[in-house]
């Protein structure tokens, strides 16, 4: 795999984390679904996951970015493994509705260990890290800009829609209402 190979499937990779984060942000707001802290946590290790594709479309691909995104999908792994052992048992209907038969912890499980599989196996690829002289921008082109600032965005957005749901204290176990915009009382 050449070097701007593997900045385009870098790219790539940053629109599935945009995708991901997209998809917990309409079960938010169109299902009216707030998130559990648990669930607050996958969506940060989601957007850490986007930290090493970041780092690889604008300084080139490098083992030490990929480590990173690595670490984060096993930290997102055990996150919500700890979701899903919490709704295990026969009777507990879960938190929040289910996608396809699963809870969003459950396929947020998959991903993270699909992220883990995926990113070994790209790492298999040394000729990626050779500098490859290619015709393609430094940043990786249009295409991975916009998955940059993609992410980018929904992750600010992310942080704004959490200190608006958990105020300035610790967020609600099962949180009902955004803590910074109900009356006062």
């Amino acid at each position: 795999m050449t070097q701007t190979r593997a900045i385009t499937l870098n790219a790539l990779s940053l629109y599935a984390v945009a995708l991901v984060l997209a998809a917990a942000y309409a079960a938010q707001f169109i299902l009216h679904e707030l998130p559990c802290p648990l669930c607050l946590l996958q969506r940060i290790l989601f957007a850490a996951l986007a930290v090493g594709p970041i780092l690889n479309i604008r300084f080139g691909p490098r083992p030490s970015h990929y480590a990173m995104s690595l670490l984060a999908a096993v930290a997102g792994a055990v996150a919500s493994t700890r979701q899903v052992l919490l709704h295990i048992m026969p009777g507990d209907a879960g938190y929040g509705s289910a996608l396809l038969g699963y809870h969003y912890y459950t396929w947020a499980l998959i991903g993270f260990i699909a992220a883990v599989i995926l990113i070994a196996v790209v790492m298999l690829f040394d000729r990626q890290f050779e500098d490859d002289h290619a015709a393609l921008p430094a940043t990786g082109g249009a295409f991975a800009q916009i998955a940059v600032w993609l992410v980018i965005a929904l992750t600010a957005t992310n942080v704004v829609t959490t200190l608006l749901e958990c105020g300035f204290g610790a967020c609600a176990d099962n949180p009902l209402v955004y803590e910074l915009l109900k009356p006062a009382a």
